[in-house]
């Protein structure tokens, strides 16, 4: 009897090491982006729940002002993804726009980096308002837009295709090109699905959204124009024509003036969207992408043709300092102290860290090719870097660099004349 319990026991000790094995090795095969480092199983649950609702996440600590901290790679995920833009909401949630022709976004919480949602591009217009176009149409979503809230992001869609659309474009494009006006999304937290879409022009690109919340403004690529979204009535309510493929916008305080970069017009116009006047503040070789300081009293610019970042005096809109980030920079994101500049290096395969006071780079960090999307996440101080060819990477950005920073390689426009332009 005796020899029957302990083998009893024995077996029973057996049973549970072969259960816990399997579930540990489950656990780390299992799909979907990997959990922050640090992050425990009920954090992750509670944030993940947080995330789902809107709400805001815990706000995580950080070793002084951004510009003394150093960036430190935490996680990166693929899982059919191909991210051209990434933006966070500043309240738990991280959208993605996959490359246009994988026709999806992906939402994910931003302390776990879980996947939270996956939502196609394909849209009843005529369920919006849009009778002209009965049945499923595809936008190819560019970038995004969330409000201060974030219980909503607008996306905006490079091409249409399907009912009463050519369903055709391209970059190299102008007016004369006869191409189809575009479509904004919105995309609601709550329902996690697109509740309007709003008509605006050809090959819609970047979104930004006035500091009062009360309109979004597009830039149309192949229009040369901006279009100016009534967030009240959902609908376009004026139209300001600047030059070639206007693309970055920064939105001022006052709500009315913005600063836009035409970046085939090889100039960057400040607009008065009141009266549609606008005049140029810097000529400058493909200027793609602008960000504001959080007092509003800098501008800074990333132009792809210089491998430069400016740094511009809004009171004088003179550029007071620059320097150069790396191969081809194209987006930009700021730390929430504004003390420190993130900016992806598309032909570099890096992203440059630039401390704001004496635009001195601090830190590159190495990414997958193409880094093309980048956002700082105000609540867990951590930076995200969408690679166009299909990853994402994530950076802590909380703790003090510890001995000499990494800076960048030396690189300047001089010593490659090989780089060019790709679509944007």
């Amino acid at each position: 009897m005796r020899r029957r319990r302990i083998a009893f026991m024995v077996a029973a000790v057996l049973v549970v090491a072969l259960a816990t094995s399997v579930i540990a090795l489950w656990q780390a095969f299992r799909p979907g982006p990997a959990a922050a480092v640090g992050t425990t199983q009920a954090a992750s649950a509670g944030a993940r729940g947080a995330a789902a609702s809107g709400t805001s996440t815990p706000k995580a600590t950080q070793d002084g002002p951004s510009a003394a901290t150093s960036l430190r790679q935490i996680d990166r995920f693929t899982g059919g993804i191909t991210p051209k833009s990434v933006d966070a909401s500043g309240h738990g949630l991280v959208l993605a726009n996959n490359m246009i022709y994988s026709h999806s976004i992906t939402v994910y919480d931003s302390t776990t980096h879980q996947l939270v949602n996956r939502l196609s591009d394909s849209i009843d217009l005529s369920k919006f308002g849009f009778p002209g176009h009965q049945g499923i149409a595809k936008g190819g979503p560019v970038e995004a837009a969330w409000t201060k809230d974030a219980k909503y992001a607008y996306v905006s869609n490079y091409v249409m295709s399907g009912p009463g659309f050519k369903g055709f474009a391209k970059d190299e494009c102008s007016p004369k090109s006869g191409f189809d006006k575009g479509f904004v999304y919105r995309y609601s937290v709550a329902k996690k699905t697109w509740d309007q879409a709003i008509e605006v022009g050809a090959v819609p690109k970047f979104v930004a959204i006035t500091p009062d919340q009360k309109k979004v403004v597009i830039s149309n690529w192949c229009d040369f124009t901006i279009s100016i979204i009534d967030r009240a009535t959902a609908k376009q309510t004026k139209v300001i024509k600047l030059a070639a493929q206007p693309r970055g916008i920064v939105i001022m305080p006052d709500n009315k003036t913005a600063y836009v970069a035409a970046m085939y017009g090889n100039k960057v116009f400040r607009v008065n969207m009141e009266t549609g006047e606008h005049h140029v503040i810097l000529a400058v070789n493909r200027p793609r992408h602008l960000v504001l300081s959080p007092d509003s009293k800098l501008l800074y610019l990333a132009a792809s043709g210089t491998d430069r970042v400016y740094k511009i005096d809004t009171a004088t809109d003179k550029v007071v300092s620059q320097v150069i980030s790396g191969r081809e920079p194209r987006s930009m994101t700021i730390s929430q102290d504004g003390t420190a500049l993130y900016v992806v290096n598309y032909f570099g395969k890096s992203a440059s860290k630039i401390r704001t006071a004496d635009m001195k780079v601090v830190q590159t960090v190495p990414t997958d090719p193409s880094p093309i999307g980048i956002t700082y996440d105000d609540a867990t101080h951590q930076v995200w870097v969408a690679c166009y060819g299909g990853s994402m990477i994530v950076f802590d950005d909380t703790k003090r660099a510890s001995g000499s920073t990494p800076t960048a390689s030396g690189y300047s426009p001089s010593s490659d004349p090989t780089a060019t332009a790709t679509a944007e």
